[in-house]
């Protein structure tokens, strides 16, 4: 697949401008105090991270069955400040053993150590990917280092889950994530919390089960206000500093809890895409306060399926009265059947924050690891629900000129 002329705006290039290693991790800071999963993570402000509001109990649809009793030795990297290296219960899942962590930051490292009751630390995510005993990764870390890990982490020949967004900003780089899944046979999961949002879990069901029809529209929108500086890991410094990673980042560029409320549902893809970019008012968003030279803060695309239907999906980083991940969706058909309850979890695992999807998303990258199975957000779904925003952006640069999106296919 070609796509030199699209990939403008290259991880290469900001990994040049910015002097990104593969071992950034992370936003915020934290401290050992701040180790403790039941209690949600604030920003700098003191205010609860928007998704961290509820932390939901396990599901109730029935009796979690084992289907071994082996344990997956997992290494965790990366304890920012949404602390999501221990936010997804793998310290909890009885077929884990959380065997090593690691984060450059030593109070973070050791916070992290804590909250996942391991012992065992390294300095950095590649010092981490050299033990040969780990067989399975979750890279929580920055998300410009996300593809780079993942990719090295596949090649050590270890299955990877990772935060979101799966690659950053370039085409290059999911091409080199897609072949290295196909190259090394390992498990791929990008961990996207929408997909196990109560409604769209049942949307999916009800889709797969023909309910639906094809879908005509759908919305997806990701509303996170950046009105005062957070702070976070900047890849220029490798230090935690107001100019961290998400100060002024395009906002298409992080899409996936939004394009999730149409790939996460069908499976299908974005064909060609138009966006609009509205210039941010806030001062240190705007093109000459951030290292992209991004000056949207606000970003809607709207995209052609390959069902031949259309969806309008939203990022913004302006709105003080906005805030989360939603999404809805219009079929051919209208559903009749109720909600539908999504899987049990292990005992002791809760379902989490961000809508109750964090232990589902765990359970069930350990699960396709047990049963040597596809997971549900696997590298096809993770690549779709990314390259669209990255092309999005492009689109928006050019004034909404239509340009064709890559495609994966298992």
């Amino acid at each position: 697949m070609s796509h030199s002329e699209q990939d403008t705006f290259s991880r290469r290039c900001f990994a040049k401008r910015l002097g990104v290693v593969g071992t950034a991790i992370g936003i915020g800071s934290t401290t050992a105090a701040a180790a403790d999963r039941d209690a949600p993570p604030v920003d700098a402000s003191g205010k609860i991270i928007p998704g961290f509001e509820v932390n939901e109990p396990g599901a109730a649809s029935g009796p979690w069955e084992p289907v071994s009793d082996r344990k997956i030795r997992v290494g965790i990297a990366g304890f920012g400040l949404c602390q999501f290296g221990a936010q997804f219960g793998f310290q909890e899942h009885p077929n884990v053993s959380v065997t090593a962590v690691t984060d450059l930051i030593p109070e973070r490292r050791a916070a992290l150590s804590k909250a996942c009751r391991c012992e065992k630390t390294f300095e950095s995510c590649e010092q981490m990917l050299d033990d040969d005993t780990i067989e399975a990764v979750f890279i929580a870390t920055d998300a410009p280092s996300h593809a780079q890990l993942a990719i090295r982490a596949l090649d050590r020949g270890k299955h990877v889950a990772s935060a979101v967004p799966a690659v950053f900003g370039s085409l290059e780089d999911a091409e080199r994530l897609s072949e290295a899944v196909q190259k090394t046979g390992r498990k791929y999961m990008m961990f996207e919390t929408s997909c196990f949002h109560h409604d769209l879990y049942t949307w999916r069901q009800q889709y797969l089960a023909g309910k639906f029809g094809k879908l005509v529209y759908s919305e997806g929108e990701y509303y996170h206000y950046f009105g005062k500086p957070i702070g976070g890991y900047n890849p220029r410094t490798r230090a935690v500093d107001l100019n961290g990673w998400r100060k002024g980042l395009p906002p298409q560029w992080y899409p996936t809890h939004a394009t999730a409320y149409y790939i996460g549902v069908t499976g299908e893809r974005f064909t060609e895409v138009s966006a609009l970019g509205m210039p941010s008012v806030v001062p240190h968003l705007q093109a000459n306060n951030n290292d992209y030279r991004n000056p949207f803060g606000t970003e809607v695309a709207l995209l052609r399926t390959s069902e031949a239907g259309m969806s309008r999906m939203a990022v913004s980083w302006d709105m003080p009265a906005a805030a989360g991940e939603q999404g809805r969706i219009y079929g051919q058909q209208k559903p009749a059947t109720p909600a539908i309850d999504r899987p049990p979890l292990p005992p002791g695992m809760n379902a989490g924050p961000h809508g109750g999807s964090h232990g589902h998303l765990t359970t069930d990258f350990i699960d396709a690891i047990l049963r040597d199975r596809k997971p549900l957000v696997d590298v096809v779904a993770a690549l779709n629900m990314t390259v669209a925003g990255i092309v999005a952006h492009q689109s928006a640069v050019k004034n909404g000129e239509p340009l064709k999106i890559p495609q994966y296919a298992s």
